[in-house]
């Protein structure tokens, strides 16, 4: 994965803090809560995740940006998470998603995080409009 001193992380889907998953115990742990923030992009319901796709267009994917809590564990906690969301995925499975560095609204100020992009094909997938994964699934209840 490319090296980046950034140690910011943007998540919008079960890394979320509304799951209460598993995985979110394991972000609690490593990284500290900063906030509500929103990146541009379009939020695709896959079934049983959510995929975030970049898009250029005025449409935002709402989450939560994170700060690593101690940087020298920063490259080890991103490869947990990596493996979590099948960046290394083996040769057999197809890999879903990659991460990228992008830039992310907390308040009202721009900043550079983290992010898992989806990069399998989401055709024929319904968009979940307002880009709130945990809405939209209040919403389907």
């Amino acid at each position: 994965m490319t090296s980046h001193t950034n140690h910011n992380l943007f998540v919008y889907g079960s890394l979320r803090s509304g799951f209460q998953s598993h995985a979110y115990e394991y972000i609690s742990r490593f990284f500290t809560l900063v906030g509500p923030a929103k990146v541009k992009g379009r939020l695709v319901d896959m079934g049983a995740y959510p995929a975030g796709i970049p898009t250029d267009e005025a449409h935002y994917i709402i989450g939560e940006l994170y700060q690593i809590k101690n940087a020298n564990e920063f490259s080890w906690a991103m490869g947990q998470l990596d493996d979590y969301e099948g960046v290394n995925a083996e040769e057999e499975h197809e890999r879903l998603y990659g991460r990228a560095i992008t830039e992310v609204i907390a308040g009202d100020m721009p900043l550079e995080a983290w992010i898992y992009w989806y990069l399998g094909d989401t055709s024929g997938r319904p968009v979940i409009e307002s880009g709130d994964i945990l809405q939209y699934m209040a919403g389907k209840q």
